[in-house]
């Protein structure tokens, strides 16, 4: 964020004025030894009842006279703690950078007061916005979107660029697309992208992000052609960029689209080359992603013994690192394999165990109504039609809150199946006429 010069509330000009009327006191000046022959005593008297706003030069002056920090007579903090509170939010983001959530959000919360007392709002934007993204990454969604329309007011200050607003409205629609308000997304997503293409200042970072993450919304909404499209771009910005990182998450939605496409074999190339750049990385949490995504491709070129064995790695890393969600998207995924190998008590106990992994991550519904939905099978291949019928029912619930429609049909199959179980042909050719209209296609 850029330095900001602007003018103070009233009670900042108070603060001001309150410490230099001490530190004038302090030297033995009267208000007239002070102004000397550049002011008039009136106007140091204006200052120091915060009557009025001194010019920056005018505070370099008066600080020179009083030999004085000017950072510390306009805002109370010195040169040396503003410099040791923007080292503590950059320490601050590189533990967000590598994954240490927990951490980071510790050391910005314990230097928000340090933050607030620099009266710097380009600080206070950045500190809100490392904290909210920490956050935003935690699971807290909630917590993060308010913070990010924090920094959203702060930053429609002139003095902030257009790159500042396209930030902001990126992580805004990051926020909306774990809640699942996906056109709300959308259109956060695309004025950001017009913000950073309209502007002078560099942004082929910001823009790759926000492709990346545009695409994701455009694989829910099923437009892969334009979620293809995002990705390609996105590529194509994070490579000009040498961002290893970048393109390691670029590559994991370029497998995603391919997989969905049909292109198994492709996907997995896409897939081992995030997984070669999170190595590098030594991201050992996004290698246990990629361990899973590759398992789902292996059982879907029709090897469910490799599948089996890349899934069960997923799930011990991610349980090394501590994250359950990724332990229970592993686990979610092993407890497909073995339901469509013909174990559904393993994969019962398995989806339920995804469950308890996934328990109140409303950022992550579309992992929930998948194991709700293996769960809900598993309990139909074993008869047990009425604990069937309640899970199923609990996942279209779940799926139907993604604002997608081949989630939902995914929901209907199966309850067509049930229907069917239960010989109520006409019930199931209704639900299989719902679902084929919405579209079966369903992510593995």
């Amino acid at each position: 964020m850029p330095h900001v010069a602007r003018a103070a509330s009233p009670r900042h000009g108070s603060r001001l004025g309150e410490r230099l009327r001490q530190l004038r006191v302090s030297a033995g000046l009267t208000q007239s030894d002070l102004a000397g022959d550049r002011f008039s005593k009136e106007y140091v008297s204006q200052i120091e009842r915060g009557k009025t706003r001194p010019t920056q030069e005018t505070v370099e002056w008066l600080a020179l006279r009083l030999g004085v920090d000017p950072n510390f007579l306009a805002s109370g903090v010195s040169a040396d703690e503003r410099t040791r509170v923007e080292a503590v939010i950059a320490r601050a983001e590189s533990l967000t950078e590598a994954r240490a959530f927990d951490d980071a959000i510790v050391e910005f919360d314990g230097v928000r007061k340090a933050v607030a007392a620099t009266g710097a709002p380009e600080l206070e934007a950045r500190s809100l916005t490392g904290e909210g993204w920490a956050r935003l990454m935690r699971g807290e969604t909630r917590e993060a979107l308010k913070m990010f329309e924090r920094v959203r007011a702060i930053v429609e200050e002139p003095s902030f660029s257009d790159i500042d607003r396209a930030e902001v409205l990126f992580r805004l629609g990051a926020c909306r697309f774990q809640l699942s308000s996906v056109a709300t997304a959308v259109a956060l997503f695309d004025e950001s992208l017009r913000l950073a293409m309209a502007s002078p200042l560099p942004s082929d970072l910001l823009r790759a992000r926000i492709l990346a993450w545009r695409s994701r919304c455009r694989q829910r909404q099923r437009d892969w052609e334009a979620a293809r499209e995002d990705v390609e771009i996105a590529l194509e910005l994070a490579e000009g960029l040498n961002d290893r990182r970048g393109l390691a998450h670029i590559y994991v939605q370029a497998s995603i689209i391919a997989e969905r496409e049909g292109h198994w074999v492709l996907a997995r190339s896409y897939a081992e080359r995030a997984k070669a750049f999170f190595e590098e990385l030594s991201d050992r949490s996004s290698v246990g992603v990629l361990l899973n995504n590759l398992g789902g491709l292996q059982f879907l070129l029709g090897k469910p013994d490799e599948a089996v064995r890349f899934l069960k790695d997923s799930f011990s890393v991610a349980l090394e690192a501590g994250e359950d969600v990724e332990a229970g998207r592993a686990v979610s995924s092993l407890a497909q394999v073995h339901l469509r190998t013909g174990k559904p008590e393993l994969a019962e106990e398995q989806a339920r165990q995804a469950l308890q992994l996934l328990d109140g991550r409303v950022d992550h519904l579309d992992e929930i109504g998948n194991a709700q939905l293996v769960l809900g099978r598993s309990l139909l291949d074993q008869s047990r039609l009425d604990e069937a019928e309640s899970m199923l029912d609990v996942a279209e619930k779940t799926l139907e809150q993604l604002e997608s429609a081949s989630h939902s049909a995914a929901a209907w199959v199966a309850k067509g199946d049930l229907a069917q179980a239960r010989g109520d042909e006409a019930g199931a050719a209704k639900l299989y006429r719902r679902a084929a209209e919405a579209l079966q296609d369903f992510r593995f």
